[in-house]
């Protein structure tokens, strides 16, 4: 394959005793005429190659069946009403909807009605207390920007907004939905040039007024990166703020009482965590309770109470737990429902390896009373239950092929559950087999995997995709992926390998994949590979590897290091130039996950797996597709362009290395149409690479 011309700068920087070379620094400037010409030219390089890829559109047909299944997001209850999304079949986007108390939906917000090109997407939402107004942010061409919007939930009537600079920002509405409390940039010309995406603040805002005249509560002198949360007690009388720099897995708690704040001023905050290695989540309740949820001293997770109004119980020592960290699992969620005694008991969600379980526990902390056994092998997206009490509390679930829908639980029947809203599926679901298995990694540590394969189908050898992410405390727990589902369904199999960098195992099993421990995650998907190929699923030759952001970085590393372990790869929106990452998009809030090249030692860890300068003149390099979003705020898809220019001067192999770049789209989510033709090349690549023929 012929690729486009890429010059190679003789640039070579001396950072803290290293040599480092950047020969395509170039390619960072999208605005460079040579940038331009070699992009241009990639697109139509890799335009021709995936067109002509036998198994496109066969891909794409299924793929448009399985993608158009329903989701159903769990409700939020207010005062009787029942906000949530749905997206059903033909739908691009999920709308919003409430349900009545007499049983009847409206839909609040759809953004396909704001924008019928599809480039606008719902990114949060918030009703009031009394469930009368609703907070809502959209971003458009996938910016991420999320601009605030407040309406009339009767009416529809648009109260409030656009808000801009909003950008994750939670909303904590106060009691009668006059004032809310949010999280707002300041504006472009008070930051230093090229930090307009940081310098965050919490504010108090009154709906309908100017928000430039809105009172600061909290920020000032900050960490540029910080970000902020903000929670709000049903009665309006507590307000809690968080603080976290970047996507460090430590926060800072504060505590206001509003009743005793100045009219019209900043609340008191008060310590309750500031300056300590662990996260915390607190919330006053409607029994009066402090409800803290933490890893602080319990890295898998306990639920416990202190007393608001008296400092001396927010000591970790003083606080009494109501479900205490479990040895076989990991705290991921709880809801607080009254129980058929009248007595307070909360429903709480347990990850064990990766399988998330439900239980019941008394909320006075004598101990678990039930487990729900109904609960099939898979996820709990959430729980809720309404603030204002109840004894039913409901369950968003998912599995391997099952889309995102909602059970319902009662605390009368505290083993069982019952169907809610079923999302509907497009056409048949595959049936499928799923085998739980552990692979073995360098230094011993065991790492599970899902493997996933046609119900029915006999074991040998087959195209096998291998799945991971491993960083940021994020855990892969079964769920309805229809890029799977067609994978499977075309004869393939596809493994989800649980790597260190995520949660899976509670903050240890986080800490002991990030920073200097970095190289951990991909030693686990090494042996997660070569576990696949020695336990008969596989083979070398038909094993391909794909991730995405963090992932993206996993397997950039995977293929520079281990470039004999798959004979495809699939590298999308990834991190791949770690020496220079926090120079661009937002990857100075990613520090603490990998450290900074401005510290010498913390420089070492990143040159030892960066895979833009791990590339090896004359080494057979398995066939890569990089995929790119030009909107993309998160990460630059600068790194795909230097890694793709690096790959395509250096391999001595035939597979292909390709660029595809998609605009008006981000790093987060985008209309389902998208969705179809981004997995459709992805797997026709991955299945024209292992030998798939359908």
């Amino acid at each position: 394959m012929r690729y486009p011309e890429a010059p190679r700068l003789d640039l070579v920087e001396h950072l803290h005793g290293h040599a480092v070379a950047d020969p395509y620094r170039w390619l960072e400037d999208p605005a460079d005429p040579r940038t331009a010409s070699w992009t241009a030219a990639q697109d139509e390089l890799t335009a021709g190659a995936l067109a002509a890829l036998p198994l496109r559109d066969r891909f794409a047909a299924r793929l448009a069946e399985l993608v158009h299944a329903g989701a159903v997001g769990v409700p939020v209850w207010r005062a009787g009403r029942a906000f949530s999304t749905r997206r059903d079949p033909g739908q691009e986007h999920a709308v919003l909807r409430v349900r009545e108390p007499d049983g009847t939906e409206r839909v609040l917000v759809d953004p396909m009605a704001v924008d019928p090109s599809g480039t606008t997407t719902l990114d949060a939402w918030s009703p009031s207390w009394e469930g009368d107004r609703l907070a809502y942010q959209l971003s458009t061409g996938g910016d991420e920007e999320s601009r605030l919007f407040v309406l009339d939930v009767a009416t529809g009537e648009q109260l409030d907004g656009p808000i801009d600079r909003c950008r994750y920002s939670p909303v904590a509405w106060l009691p009668g939905g006059e004032e809310l409390f949010y999280v707002r940039r300041l504006a472009p010309e008070q930051v230093p040039a090229g930090e307009e995406q940081f310098h965050r603040r919490v504010w108090r805002h009154r709906v309908g007024a100017d928000a430039d005249g809105d009172v600061l509560v909290h920020g000032e002198g900050s960490d540029p990166a910080t970000y902020f949360g903000a929670r709000t007690s049903r009665d309006g009388r507590w307000l809690v703020v968080s603080a976290s720099i970047g996507t460090a897995p430590r926060d800072d708690v504060w505590l206001a009482d509003l009743a005793m704040s100045p009219e019209g001023g900043p609340p008191h905050l008060r310590e309750l965590q500031v300056g300590v290695d662990a996260q915390t989540a607190a919330w006053v309740a409607r029994d009066g309770r402090l409800w803290l949820m933490s890893d602080r001293g319990t890295p898998r997770w306990r639920l416990a109470v202190a007393d608001p109004a008296d400092p001396a119980t927010w000591a970790p020592e003083a606080w009494r737990d109501v479900v205490p960290q479990q040895e076989d699992g990991v705290l991921t969620d709880v809801a607080l429902v009254d129980g058929p005694d009248g007595g307070l008991q909360v429903l709480a969600v347990h990850s064990v390896d990766a399988t998330d379980r439900l239980s019941v526990w008394a909320g006075d902390g004598s101990g678990r009373q039930a487990e729900v056994g109904a609960l099939r092998a898979g996820s709990v997206s959430g729980v809720s239950a309404p603030p204002e009490g109840g004894g039913a509390a409901w369950v968003g679930f998912t599995d391997h092929s099952t889309p995102p829908s909602v059970l319902r639980w009662d605390a009368a029947d505290p083993t069982s559950l019952t169907s809610w809203e079923q999302a509907p599926v497009a056409g048949d679901v595959p049936e499928v087999r799923v085998v739980e298995t552990h692979a073995t990694s360098a230094d011993g540590t065991p790492v599970h995997l899902f493997v996933i394969s046609r119900a029915g189908v006999p074991d040998r050898p087959r195209p096998t995709v291998l799945y991971g992410y491993g960083g940021f405390d994020v855990a892969l727990t079964p769920g309805y992926s229809a890029q799977a589902l067609a994978w499977v369904e075309a004869g393939g199999v596809w493994a989800v390998a649980n790597l260190r960098g995520g949660s899976e195992h509670g903050e240890e099993w986080h800490r002991a994949g990030m920073r200097e421990r970095k190289q951990n995650v991909f030693d686990d998907f090494a042996a997660a590979g070569e576990h696949l190929v020695a336990g008969g699923w596989t083979t070398h030759p038909q094993l391909a590897v794909m991730g995405g952001s963090n992932g993206g970085l996993l397997v950039g590393a995977t293929l520079t290091q281990r470039p004999d372990l798959a004979a495809a790869v699939v590298c999308s929106a990834p991190l791949l130039d770690m020496v220079r990452y926090e120079r661009f998009g937002l990857g100075r809030t990613w520090n603490d996950e990998y450290g900074t090249a401005e510290d010498p030692t913390e420089l070492g860890w990143l040159l030892g797996y960066s895979p833009y300068h791990r590339v090896v003149e004359g080494t057979a390099y398995p066939a890569v597709l990089f995929t790119t979003f030009e909107s993309d705020t998160r990460v630059d898809p600068l790194h795909a362009r230097k890694l793709a220019a690096a790959l395509q001067h250096a391999t001595s192999s035939d597979a292909p290395v390709l660029l595809r770049r998609e605009t008006s789209v981000g790093h987060g989510a985008r209309a389902v149409s998208r969705t179809v033709g981004l997995a459709a090349d992805q797997l026709a690549f991955l299945a024209a690479h292992t030998g798939l023929t359908g």
